[in-house]
């Protein structure tokens, strides 16, 4: 079984902690490791170094280099510029396939807090057995804790025994704050982790069958995806691959787990104070509660305010509240749009 973490995501949710040059699975968020460093030696604990690969971009290969340099060059695979999971995955796949290599394969996020590691590997195991079958893909699904709806869910069959693989009926993709709470009432419903386990060969037969024309033009270029890489959609492989097969099973998992996907998922991880704040750097909270507060290199002092994230550093000042984050993402637009 081989592991490919994926590692060439903007990150924007966490501007103007994560820009362009340096996006979250560059940086230190939930441990002084950069969340990149930390999934790389959650699988060195059970799969030797020669099993482990990373894709990315171009632009993103220095710092791959830096945070991992006992990775080996062969070892990374460079997407020309981003275009989403669905072209990452189908770039890897070939990447395996021109070289005769079928081994079941793990495309898994680079940014995920998963902070007990043998759990998250017995589950893998036991996707693999499935995954060996011709044309099936296995998913890990989350059991889901609260009704979140920056998450993707998963409805499969009605599980009749612990830890089995269930049939996966339905892919849904962040669903409003009511639909949600109705879907973690059922129990045949888990968050969808993004981890994907599946033979290159079977990466291979969904792609030919949906999409069609970007697997045609990465299976036609020789290699030099450069030539056709900017014609690709960006388009996630959720849409591209998952809601289209069929010989889709997810595998329940219990172990914690987040998606670390904005500032208030640090809340998740780190403790608070006692008036509810997460301070990080030289920050100083007055007569302020239930808020975040990062700064770099300035002193920085927050009074009298509730529920905010705010963010300073070199590269701009975030000043947010926590009812407004989905838009945090849109900063980035906003900045290209005024020169910025």
């Amino acid at each position: 079984m081989k592991i490919m973490i994926m590692a060439g995501g903007q990150g924007t949710r966490f501007w103007p902690r994560s820009v362009k040059s340096k996006p979250k699975q560059f940086l230190s968020l939930t441990s002084k490791a950069t969340m990149l460093q930390q999934t790389y030696r959650r699988f060195l604990q059970y799969v030797p170094d020669t099993s482990i690969y990373v894709v990315t971009t171009k632009q993103y290969s220095g710092l791959v280099h830096e945070q991992l340099p006992e990775l080996k060059h062969e070892h990374i695979i460079l997407e020309p510029e981003p275009k989403d999971t669905a072209p990452c995955i189908a770039l890897s796949a070939l990447h395996f396939l021109q070289k005769g290599e079928d081994d079941v394969l793990v495309t898994t996020p680079s940014d995920q807090y998963i902070p007990e590691g043998n759990s998250l590997w017995e589950a893998l195991k036991q996707a693999e057995v499935v995954a060996r079958s011709d044309r099936s893909i296995v998913t890990l699904g989350i059991v889901p804790t609260r009704p979140e709806t920056g998450y993707g869910y998963i409805v499969t069959e009605e599980p009749t025994a612990e830890g089995q693989a269930l049939a996966a009926k339905a892919f849904i993709e962040k669903p409003p704050p009511e639909r949600a709470k109705q879907l973690i009432e059922q129990k045949n419903v888990y968050w969808n982790s993004g981890i994907f386990i599946w033979k290159p060969s079977t990466i291979a037969y969904y792609m030919s069958r949906s999409q069609k024309d970007m697997w045609t033009l990465l299976e036609g270029c020789g290699g030099q995806w450069e030539n056709v890489y900017s014609c690709l959609p960006k388009i996630s492989v959720d849409y591209a691959i998952l809601e289209k097969a069929s010989s889709i099973y997810t595998i329940p998992v219990h172990f914690e787990w987040d998606d670390i996907g904005s500032w208030t998922s640090l809340e998740r991880v780190h403790q608070p104070d006692d008036q509810g704040n997460i301070v990080m750097g030289d920050a100083s909270p007055l007569y302020t509660s239930n808020s975040i507060i990062y700064t770099e290199n300035l002193k920085t002092v927050v009074i009298g305010v509730k529920d905010l994230i705010v963010v300073s550093t070199p590269d701009g000042l975030l000043v947010c509240d926590k009812a407004h984050e989905q838009h945090i993402k849109d900063a980035q637009k906003f900045m290209d749009v005024k020169g910025g």
